[in-house]
């Protein structure tokens, strides 16, 4: 499990592409390291992923054809930066809100806005999604959970605080990147559940 609150973005210092998986290797700081053992769960912009080995100051993760295909991962190139987040320890607090690290779809990009010192990003989301994502919800993007700002047919908005876009990702964004997308659990149940009930009564 995960709360959203991206700890550091550290960058992918080497890739390699082999039939059906890729692995990562990915530079952490000491502090990020601390403990970390293989068999350990760390989310990659959102994706838990399991640590296959530690060397130095490289963690390595194996990543998936499914997970390459549904995620930003699979397109990720030598030098780019990743939202990292530990797993939760309990007892800490928790920030944001609680995450699996299952990304369901990604969004794409359509406008940033520069608004004073916040950004504004507009996202287009598959529309099969877009009953999970409500105005003032949770959703995580790139693995950092965010409050919704706005809600269209097609996709929602974004409004970015300095903080969110100093410490994530996330200030690289531009008109179509693509961002991995994990909605809040608790409404996909909730509104499923009413789906059921309201089919049943028909």
């Amino acid at each position: 499990m995960f709360t959203g609150i991206v700890q550091a973005t550290c960058e992918l210092v080497a890739l390699e592409k082999r039939q059906g998986m890729h692995t990562l290797a990915v530079r952490l700081p000491a502090e990020l390291r601390e403990g970390l053992t293989p068999g350990a769960s760390v989310a990659n912009n959102g994706v838990c992923l399991t640590v296959t080995r530690v060397e130095d100051d490289r963690v390595f993760f194996d990543v998936m054809e499914e997970t390459l295909s549904l995620t930003n991962l699979g397109a990720i190139a030598l030098g780019c930066h990743i939202n990292i987040e530990r797993s939760l320890t309990f007892g800490k607090e928790i920030g944001g809100h609680l995450l699996s690290g299952h990304v369901q779809c990604q969004a794409i990009v359509t406008r940033v806005t520069e608004v004073g010192e916040q950004r504004d990003l507009r996202l287009s989301v598959p529309k099969r999604w877009m009953k999970y994502i409500l105005y003032k919800g949770f959703v995580a993007v790139n693995g950092c959970s965010l409050t919704v700002g706005e809600v269209f047919e097609d996709g929602f908005m974004l409004h970015l605080i300095p903080e969110t876009l100093r410490l994530t990702n996330l200030k690289d964004a531009v008109t179509g990147t693509q961002l991995n997308i994990e909605i809040d659990s608790q409404t996909q149940t909730i509104v499923d559940t009413v789906e059921r009930v309201l089919a049943a009564r028909q």
